[in-house]
């Protein structure tokens, strides 16, 4: 989707996917803001889509690898220029497999590796976003609770709440 097509009100996805030797999945953009830095496969979140099935979506678009939904453990906003409002939700993720097989998406990355955060932390090619998170121990995050309904009124398709 192109910058115009998304209007003045953004909203984004990221996925920490962890495996079982604690290392983080994380790509090299080949684009924006984090040219040749490391980052967590994300995106957009389509009209169609819950923040959920988004990074579930953007994951296996990026880098090959089906997750599953283990938390969303944050959420970060920002304003672009006093013209955009700029929002991702940031969840936590576990891959299905043991050991996936990885694929970058190379029109949009670089690579994708599966590097441990302490060396993600220290890392000068480590986005802000990670060497924050890496710095952290990551909570259990907020569950994911569905089969809510607030009212026909509203016109839902899908509803969730992350508490």
């Amino acid at each position: 989707m192109a910058r115009e097509d998304r209007g003045s009100i953004w909203l984004g996805v990221a996925g920490l996917i962890v495996n079982d030797r604690g290392e983080w999945l994380v790509v090299k953009k080949r684009y924006g803001g984090l040219h040749g830095r490391w980052s967590f496969p994300a995106g957009f979140v389509n009209k169609d889509e819950t923040v959920d099935e988004a990074v579930l979506r953007e994951v296996k678009e990026e880098t090959g690898v089906d997750c599953k939904v283990i938390s969303m453990i944050g959420f970060r906003s920002g304003v672009i220029r006093n013209k955009i409002s700029d929002n991702m939700a940031i969840f936590l993720l576990s891959p299905i497999e043991k050991d996936p097989i990885i694929q970058a998406q190379l029109s949009e990355l670089y690579e994708v590796q599966w590097i441990h955060p302490d060396e993600l932390r220290v890392d000068e090619d480590s986005s802000i976003l990670i060497q924050e998170l890496a710095q952290k121990k990551i909570a259990d995050g907020f569950e994911t609770m569905e089969g809510i309904n607030p009212g026909d009124v509203f016109g839902y398709t899908s509803y969730k709440l992350f508490f």
